[in-house]
């Protein structure tokens, strides 16, 4: 859900804003009394209710705080605290996230008391940094998209910056040093405040649990050194700062240009792409890595001539192909394998026998949140090959959950008693779209 900015606050951040771009070297010292004013707790509030998510350490969720609390009340003291200087965030909970190789991500997430905290510092200081941002720069920012970044990367390849350095960090997030990250905020926050509150946030505990669920400590601290969790609403803003000082580096020494190489990143993933030879570019990717005290995960980056294969960006397939109609080269963007397989295997788990005794509109219910979220992202430029066999899958799946609920066995029967139509008329599947977006020359190729 999209919320509007109150005009007050968006008055605040369009000046922040405009004065951070008029002067480069500006160091803003007055920041903090804004975090607590009344609207900008409430807008934040709001704003984390909207993002929904998981209770903390705490386990207080938003019912509690609206139906026990009250938010007015919940929003008081945290202003107070935060007047008075006396706040301090809880431990953050780390949960443990599958990945599709099998291996787990964690994710840190904040009490909701601190994701609001976070927000509202986050509304202040975001346009400030954004005056900052390179236009490569495409992760978590307002009005930029993954399907803008990929829009660059297809842009390149079309000018023939076809040698693809498929960069992949190792530990990003947990590899951030605190001390080069508060030196770069602090190019542009001087505000005492504002740099104490993001260091409590950095120097958080970390708890988790073992397989018996026993609660404890598995990271932070006040002598930790560097690290912020995934999961924070302060991370992305402050990731994006410190892989901002790669893209600054590009700009400033005029390296599009120089090495033939342009680099679009989507927060920690980036590729660069090389209209020459790749060994400088990657030679300079590696030694502001090294000064920022971060590495390439040599086993997982690439080089990839995306005129002989495809590489994975955002969950995207992305090669330089040739259009079967005009013989000319083009971009050719698609969802990627692993993004097919992985909405084939919801949909296939969704619709299993097990689930038989689930009321059907439930089970059709949520084939179709899926179904839409996974549409909504990659129904775009030449998706239409993929889009089709997830329709041609969610159809099969359903007629073949109905056969096990009403006992059918054979395949002609039910093809008659199931058609294709009533699964979306009668049954109410979501139809997804096998036509794709991107309206282009070379979209049907």
């Amino acid at each position: 859900m999209s919320l509007t900015t109150p005009d007050v606050i968006r008055t605040l951040q369009r000046k922040l804003y405009t004065k951070a771009k008029q002067e480069p070297a500006y160091r803003f010292y007055a920041l903090y009394d804004k975090v607590w004013r009344a609207d900008i707790l409430m807008f934040a509030y709001r704003l984390v209710r909207a993002n929904k998510g998981s209770p903390g350490v705490d386990g207080m969720n938003f019912e509690d705080i609206e139906q026990k609390t009250g938010i007015e009340t919940f929003l008081s003291e945290l202003a107070q605290d935060l007047k008075n200087k006396t706040y301090q965030p809880s431990p953050v909970r780390r949960v443990m996230i599958p990945k599709a190789d099998g291996s787990e991500r964690p994710l840190g997430i904040p009490t909701i008391r601190d994701r609001v905290a976070q927000m509202a510092v986050k509304l202040v200081i975001e346009p400030i940094f954004e005056a900052d941002f390179c236009p490569n720069s495409y992760g978590f920012r307002p009005k930029k998209s993954a399907h803008d970044a990929v829009d660059e990367i297809a842009d390149a390849l079309h000018q023939g910056y076809t040698q693809v350095i498929d960069a992949d960090l190792s530990k990003y997030f947990d590899s951030i040093p605190h001390a080069k990250l508060l030196a770069v905020v602090a190019e542009r926050i001087v505000d005492s405040a504002i740099l104490h509150i993001i260091k409590l946030w950095l120097k958080a505990p970390v708890i988790g649990e073992d397989k018996d669920g026993i609660k404890k400590n598995v990271g932070g601290g006040k002598a930790s050194s560097k690290g912020t969790p995934q999961g924070g609403v302060i991370s992305p803003l402050l990731s994006n700062c410190y892989l901002h000082l790669l893209d600054r580096i590009w700009e400033r020494h005029q390296l599009r240009w120089k090495l033939k190489a342009r680099i679009v990143r989507y927060a920690d993933d980036f590729v660069v792409l090389c209209a020459g030879k790749v060994d400088a570019p990657l030679n300079t990717v590696r030694q502001v890595l090294d000064r920022l005290d971060l590495t390439l995960n040599e086993t997982k980056t690439r080089i990839v001539d995306a005129r002989q294969e495809s590489f994975n960006f955002l969950g995207f397939a992305i090669r330089v192909s040739k259009s079967w109609m005009s013989g000319k080269s083009y971009p050719h963007v698609c969802p990627a394998p692993k993004s097919f397989v992985k909405i084939k295997d919801r949909i296939t788990q969704l619709t299993e026998r097990e689930r038989t005794p689930i009321p059907l509109e439930d089970i059709v219910g949520s084939m179709n949140a899926s179904l839409r979220g996974w549409t909504n992202y990659f129904h775009y430029r030449n998706s239409s090959g993929v889009l089709g066999k997830v329709k041609a899958h969610a159809e099969e799946r359903l007629r073949t959950h109905l056969m096990k609920r009403h006992k059918v066995k054979d395949r002609g029967t039910a093809l008659k008693r199931f058609p294709r139509q009533a699964l979306y008329t009668k049954f109410g599947l979501y139809k997804v779209p096998i036509t794709a977006s991107w309206k282009t020359a070379h979209a049907l190729a």
